[in-house]
């Protein structure tokens, strides 16, 4: 995608419009495709790399499948990511991240690889690094933020095992 490309995408995403359409639409074609093309493709990877992640309902106890953006790291022990509960900028958090909450040890499927992960929420001074990484990674993340009075959760995603 061009820079200009990138700029467009940015600017609508970060619309109220955006924020009260996509939570209803990006995550069932993430799925869709991701399904179709046997883990190889999500659809929202083509403007931000994602995961589809697959969590422990946390009052349910069921296996959950959400499409997420994601910014991958390159850690000392291998991969990992960072996962930022925006919400789109919708007031409540969103489901997923309860879920890590309550059961931290999740597997995502990046470029049709299923890893298993464990999830730490970010707090303090680790959380604000690495959401100063994330908003120079994808700005709107700001708008987001600004738009809501609960803080944004974090997560990092590291490899188990």
């Amino acid at each position: 995608m061009t820079a200009v490309g990138v700029r467009v995408v940015q600017k609508v995403s970060s619309t109220r419009g955006f924020a009260k359409l996509a939570p209803h639409v990006v995550p069932a074609l993430d799925r869709a495709v991701h399904r179709l093309t046997r883990g190889r493709v999500l659809l929202s990877a083509q403007m931000l790399p994602g995961v589809l992640l697959t969590s422990t309902g946390a009052r349910s106890g069921l296996p959950r499948r959400t499409p997420l953006a994601c910014m991958p790291e390159a850690g000392a022990d291998g991969r990992s990511w960072l996962l930022i509960g925006s919400n789109f900028g919708r007031t409540e958090h969103p489901a997923w991240t309860a879920n890590l909450l309550a059961h931290p040890d999740a597997s995502v499927s990046w470029k049709g690889e299923d890893i298993p992960v464990t999830a730490h929420l970010l707090t303090g001074d680790e959380r604000a690094a690495a959401w100063k990484t994330l908003l120079e990674f994808w700005p709107p993340y700001a708008t987001y933020q600004a738009r809501v009075e609960r803080e944004i959760r974090v997560f990092r995603l590291t490899r188990r095992g």
